[in-house]
């Protein structure tokens, strides 16, 4: 009988121990991904920032030189950047923009969706009323074609997979999310029919802080981007041109909200992990859904809010709200001695059903 209960014992603290190193592992990774980011960041010349030069240097510069400097920092592109057609066509003309001021006839072509162009020149003319900025586009048939500047980013797009999937997640995301909130409430109606005990974040949630910790960070997330939008709009569009995962290339705000991104991803994969430890499998699948639904409604709701400034406000009280359910109504105290479960009070185990004292 002893031999038993010392067996229990040891296997009892050998599965506290690989809890303990498992709940270690995740803060650990995010440490060595920063510092990772770092070491890249001091080694790695970035090729969205530009060099410093000081007065008396820019002065030597000559004219175009510093005129191209100046429309790199105002429009984050510059000669020899790559955009891709976006739209049906892309209409450009072949006459210089001085003909096109001047109402003279012009010919024009064609470039379709899915094709390369990249800048071959940029002119400035203020007399144009429509847009003084024109773009010199060209093919890689070696074809070239004028157009304003307005139009033609309307069309294109940074030849980037980031930059791609920004505008494209910009342009859809209300209905992405609009779709997958649906989809959710119809997975959790269905649920209910066939049972009342389903685990519900926040309100019957599992004893893991992760699934709180992921909704606090989107909540977050989208708290940042409204603010970059609003106060720092130029950090945003130099990160739409010239897009950079890591976190020490931009500037703080930008650095923050890349900083989130990672953090979510983080909290994603230790979220579904320590779900899948507590609950069964047909257990779990409502459950994360459930914690996907309060993500997209978090989103959704710190994102319109925040450009009312009533965001920040809201944000201090549902991260109260979420720390103080999790510390007073889901945070497990105890650990079974028998099982190594984690519960919540002294007395019998409710999965095993030994007497913990």
């Amino acid at each position: 009988m002893q031999g038993n209960m010392e067996r229990k014992r040891i296997h009892s603290l050998k599965r506290r121990t690989f809890q303990m190193a498992k709940t270690a592992f995740l803060p650990f990774c995010f440490l060595l991904m920063l510092l990772s980011s770092l070491t890249m960041s001091c080694g790695q010349q970035q090729t969205a920032s530009l060099p410093v030069a000081d007065s008396v240097q820019l002065t030597k510069m000559d004219s175009i030189r510093a005129d191209s400097l100046d429309f790199r920092i105002k429009h984050h592109y510059t000669e020899n950047y790559n955009f891709e057609v976006i739209k049906d066509s892309l209409a450009l003309q072949i006459q210089i923009p001085e003909e096109a001021i001047n109402n003279m006839p012009l010919d024009t072509f064609y470039v379709a969706k899915g094709e390369l162009v990249v800048v071959a020149d940029i002119r400035i003319l203020p007399a144009d009323s429509v847009d003084s900025v024109w773009i010199q586009l060209a093919r890689n048939n070696n074809e070239f074609g004028w157009v304003h500047e307005k139009q033609m980013l309307v069309n294109v797009v940074p030849d980037d997979s980031i930059s791609q999937f920004v505008y494209f997640f910009s342009k859809k995301h209300w209905l992405i999310f609009l779709a997958v909130f649906l989809m959710v409430m119809m997975a959790y109606g269905l649920r209910r029919l066939f049972s009342d005990k389903s685990y519900v974040i926040q309100f019957k949630d599992i004893a893991t802080f992760y699934p709180t910790m992921l909704t606090i960070t989107v909540a977050c997330a989208a708290t940042l981007f409204t603010s970059i939008q609003m106060f720092v709009p130029e950090q945003w569009q130099e990160f739409y041109f010239h897009p950079s995962l890591n976190p020490f290339s931009h500037h703080w705000p930008m650095a923050l909200f890349l900083t989130s991104v990672w953090m979510i991803i983080i909290m994603v994969i230790a979220t579904i992990d320590d779900s899948l430890r507590h609950l069964s499998m047909g257990e779990a699948v409502p459950y994360l859904l459930g914690v996907v639904a309060l993500c997209v409604v978090n989103y959704l709701l710190f994102t319109f809010t925040t450009s009312f400034y009533l965001g920040y406000l809201l944000l201090a009280l549902y991260i109260g709200w979420a720390v103080y359910r999790y510390l007073f109504k889901t945070r497990s105290k105890y650990i079974c001695g028998n099982c190594g479960r984690q519960i919540k009070s002294k007395g019998k185990c409710p999965y095993c059903g030994v007497v913990n004292e």
